[in-house]
């Protein structure tokens, strides 16, 4: 499953360079799905949107750092756990249980996000 970050997020930032996917974003920052990556061309999203990896999108908040759950692999193929719950001060880096994964599938998406 996917990491969320809950509201009780300070905005201290320490979760977003640890992440390996460059999955984690300031609140109201749009994000690409190339932020971080090689990719090029199109990239099917997980709602089965095809969207050019340079292409801006929406942010997932607007008030407070969040992680795009197209891009999380819960540090899986990276870390032994997720590093944003790892270095998080408040344990706002949480499991998404409206997106419940399996460890292929999360490798899978690694596979797809680093080329």
């Amino acid at each position: 499953m996917a990491i969320m970050i809950t509201d009780e997020c300070i905005n201290c930032g320490a979760c977003e360079p640890e992440c390996p996917n460059n999955a984690i974003y300031e609140g109201g920052l749009e994000w690409a799905v190339n932020d971080g990556t090689s990719l090029s061309g199109l990239y099917t999203l997980e709602d089965g949107k095809q969207v050019d990896v340079t292409a801006k999108q929406l942010p997932v908040s607007d008030e407070f750092y969040y992680i795009v759950p197209d891009k999380c692999t819960e540090c899986v193929g990276f870390h032994e756990e997720p590093q944003c719950a790892a270095v998080c001060p408040v344990d706002c880096c949480v499991p998404d249980p409206e997106r419940v994964e399996t460890e292929e599938q999360l490798l899978l998406r690694k596979e797809r996000l680093h080329l």
